[in-house]
């Protein structure tokens, strides 16, 4: 009997998919951007170039458009919050991003890990 009760909410799951589908294909702002996808892709194939080609171009024009990623594709993520470290000895402030930084690495083996975290400024 699990085999039948799975199918009924599958179908049912299909009917509700299947009406959503009808009323987005009849909202004029889909139609609208359906249309304008049509066009560019025929623009691409008629210029033969390719998604990765016309981004490079929209981004000579406005950088926000590709939004800083790399060409190799990878994922970008949120840059990390820039933290302030400042020696109450010497009174040398290191601004980083990382953890990994020369001055705060010496500061670590000079005066201890915990307190070094403590120099942290808000």
């Amino acid at each position: 009997m699990a085999k039948i009760n799975d199918y009924y909410q599958k179908k049912q799951l299909m009917e509700k998919l299947t009406e959503e589908l009808r009323q987005l294909e009849q909202d004029n702002a889909l139609k609208h951007e359906l249309q304008f996808e049509e066009k560019v892709r025929a623009l691409m194939k008629e210029y033969d170039k390719s998604p990765k080609d016309v981004l490079q171009v929209l981004g000579a024009i406005d950088p926000a458009v590709v939004g800083g990623k790399t060409d190799s594709g990878a994922t970008s993520r949120p840059k990390r919050p820039l933290k302030t470290y400042k020696n109450p000895n010497t009174g040398e402030v290191v601004q980083t991003r990382g953890g990994n930084h020369k001055t705060l690495n010496e500061w670590r083996q000079k005066h201890g890990k915990a307190t070094v975290q403590s120099w942290q400024q808000d």
